[in-house]
C-alpha cells in the first residue's frame, strides 16, 4: 500500500494529469511509495474517495483545477470526515493564488502554493517524518527546470493508446496578458534540450504519435522552436499530430521554412489573437502587432498546411459588440480553420480584476468564474454571445459543415450573420448542448432555405459533401434523395484526430 497518493479529476478520460506525473517523478527516494489515480469530473466524489481510501494512504495530494475545484471540494470534505487521520495536501492554479476561505482549501492540511515539483516531495518527508511544516500554505518557489526528473516514462501504456501525451519545452510567459495566470509567471525557463529530444525519441519508439505542447510561447525562442521541429520532421511518420501554442505575430523565417515541410493537418497552432482593438490590448497589457498578426497568419495558410486554432475573448474590459464584431469578422477574413470564441474568466490571482470597477465587470461566482456582463455589454447580450460561442464550436469549428457553414454569412457580416442564426436556433431547439448531429443538420439545411432563401439543390448539394466529410455514408433521410456521387467519394486525411481531419477531407474534384 502507498504511503502517498497523487489524485485528480481530469475534464474527461482522454486527458492524462501531466502534473501529478512531474510530482510523482520527482518525490525522490518517496517515488516507491506513492502511487497515482486518475478520474474524471463524470465520477462521483464518493466513488473517488473509496477508491483512495482504500490505498490505505497517509497523505493525499489533490490537483485542483478551475473545472475540478467544485467535486474535489466534496472529495475533500468527505476524506476529512471518513478519515481525519490522513493529510490532504492541495496544489494546482485554482488554489495557488486565493482566496484562502474556501471550503475546499478549508477542509485540507496543507496547500502547496507555485510550482510544487519539489515543494510537494519537501512536504511529504516532513510529514512522513514528523517534523513541523512550517504552516498550512507553502509556497513554492520556480524550480530549475535542469533540476527536474522528466515525467514522459510515467505514461502508461494506456495512456499512449487512449489518452493526450502532454509535453513541455519551457515554463513561463513572458507576456503580461492580464486575464491570463501566466501573467505572474516569469521569467520563461527552457528545460534542457537534449534531455527533452531523448525523451521524446523514446515516446515515439513507444508509439506515441499526438504531442500536445503546454508551452505558453513555443515560437518565443527561434532556436529552440526549430530544433524540434526539426526533430518530428526528421522522424516524420504518417499519424504524427503536433499541437503548439504560437505567438501570433513572431515567425521568423527559419521557423515557416521548416513548417512548410509538414504534411497537411499534422501541425496545429494555438494562435490568441484575444482582441484586434489596440486600445483594448493596452488596457489588458497585451502586446501585439496586428499587421504582423494578419501576414503571419495568411502566410501560414497559403503556403504550409497547419490546422490553425485561433482564440478570441468576449468580454473583456471595455470591448463592446460592435467592436467584438469587427474582430471576428477581420479573423474570419484570415480563414483560421477553427475560431474559438471563449467568454471571459475571473481567475484567482489574473490581474484583469484592477478592472472590475470601471468597467463594471460582474462574473459568476462559481467556477469557471464566466464574465456575466460589463459596463459595454449587457447580461442579455452577454447570454447571446454565449450561445453564439457554443454553436460556433459545434457549426463551424467541428468540421462537421466545413462548406455549408459560410453559406450562413455569405454576402454579409459573418458575426451578425452568425448571431442572427444562433438566436434563431436557439428558438428552435431551446439548448445549446445535446443537439444530434442528424438535427443539427437538418436546422441549418431549414435556417437556409426557409430564411436565407437559398436554394434547397445547392444546399443539399452542399450538406451531402459535408455529411459524408470523414467518411460516413448513413445520409439522412432529407438528404437521401440526393446519392451520394461515387466519382466524389470523400478521401479521409490519414490518422489526425477526426475534428481535423473533417476539415482537412476533400472530395475528387474539390479545390
Amino acid at each position: 500500500m502507498p504511503d502517498i497518493v497523487l489524485a485528480t479529476l481530469n475534464a474527461r478520460y482522454a486527458h492524462s494529469a501531466f502534473g501529478l506525473r512531474y510530482l510523482l517523478a520527482n518525490l525522490g527516494d518517496l517515488r516507491q511509495r506513492a502511487k497515482i489515480l486518475e478520474f474524471d469530473i463524470q465520477q462521483r466524489p464518493t466513488d473517488v474517495v473509496e477508491r483512495i481510501l482504500a490505498e490505505r494512504p497517509r497523505i493525499v495530494g489533490l490537483g485542483v483545477y478551475i473545472w475540478n475545484v467544485e467535486p474535489l471540494t466534496r472529495v475533500v470534505a468527505t476524506l476529512k470526515r471518513l478519515r481525519p487521520e490522513i493529510t490532504v495536501v492541495l496544489g494546482g492554479p485554482e488554489v495557488s493564488h486565493g482566496p484562502h476561505d474556501r471550503p475546499v482549501v478549508r477542509d485540507a492540511d496543507f496547500v502547496v502554493e507555485g510550482e510544487a515539483d519539489l515543494a510537494f516531495a519537501s512536504l511529504c518527508r516532513k510529514i512522513l517524518e514528523g517534523e513541523s511544516s512550517g504552516g498550512k500554505f507553502v509556497q513554492a518557489g520556480l524550480p530549475d527546470p535542469e533540476q527536474l526528473v522528466l515525467p514522459y516514462e510515467l505514461y502508461d501504456e494506456e495512456d499512449v493508446a487512449h489518452r493526450v501525451i502532454y509535453v513541455e519545452a519551457s515554463r513561463g510567459c513572458p507576456f503580461r496578458c492580464e486575464f491570463c495566470l501566466s501573467a505572474l509567471d516569469v521569467p520563461v525557463r527552457q528545460f534542457p534540450l537534449d534531455a527533452l529530444l531523448t525523451a521524446m525519441q523514446t515516446l515515439l519508439d513507444r508509439g506515441v504519435r499526438s504531442f500536445k505542447f503546454v508551452d505558453r510561447t513555443f515560437n518565443l525562442n527561434a532556436r529552440v522552436g526549430l530544433a524540434i521541429l526539426e526533430f518530428f520532421a526528421e522522424r516524420y511518420r504518417p499519424g504524427l499530430f503536433l499541437h503548439f501554442e504560437m505567438i501570433p505575430d513572431r515567425l521568423p523565417d527559419s521557423l515557416h521554412e521548416v513548417i512548410r515541410g509538414f504534411p497537411d493537418a499534422s501541425l496545429q497552432f494555438e494562435i490568441g489573437i484575444q482582441s484586434f482593438d489596440p486600445a483594448v490590448s493596452e488596457r489588458i497589457s497585451r502586446r501585439q502587432d496586428n499587421e504582423r498578426v494578419e501576414r503571419n497568419l495568411r502566410l501560414l495558410r497559403s503556403e504550409t498546411g497547419v490546422h490553425i486554432h485561433a482564440d478570441l475573448i468576449v468580454g473583456l474590459p471595455g470591448e463592446d459588440v460592435n467592436g467584438f464584431a469587427s474582430g471576428f469578422d477581420r479573423l474570419v477574413g484570415l480563414a483560421p480553420q477553427e475560431i474559438q470564441v471563449g467568454m471571459l474568466k475571473r481567475l484567482h490571482g489574473a490581474p484583469i480584476s484592477r478592472h472590475d470597477r470601471e468597467w463594471a465587470m460582474v462574473y459568476a461566482p462559481h467556477p469557471p468564474y464566466e464574465i456575466l456582463q460589463t459596463r459595454s455589454i449587457d447580461f442579455e447580450t452577454m447570454q447571446r454571445l454565449r450561445r453564439f460561442a457554443r454553436y460556433w464550436d459545434i457549426v463551424a469549428n467541428s468540421g462537421n459543415l466545413v462548406e455549408t457553414a459560410p453559406l450562413i454569412w455569405e454576402g454579409r457580416s459573418p458575426f451578425w450573420s452568425f448571431l442572427e442564426f444562433s438566436d434563431w436556433l436557439y428558438d428552435r431547439e431551446g439548448r445549446t448542448h445535446a443537439i444530434a448531429l442528424r438535427r443539427l443538420f437538418e436546422a441549418v439545411r431549414e435556417y437556409l432555405t426557409a430564411r436565407k432563401e437559398i436554394a434547397l439543390d445547392r444546399v443539399d448539394e452542399v450538406m451531402t459533401r459535408d455529411y459524408q466529410r470523414g467518411g460516413r455514408t448513413d445520409l439522412p433521410g432529407f438528404l437521401r434523395g440526393r446519392p451520394p456521387d461515387r466519382k466524389k467519394r470523400v478521401r479521409s486525411s490519414g490518422t489526425v484526430p477526426p475534428r481535423q481531419a473533417r476539415h482537412w477531407s476533400r472530395t475528387e474534384g474539390e479545390s
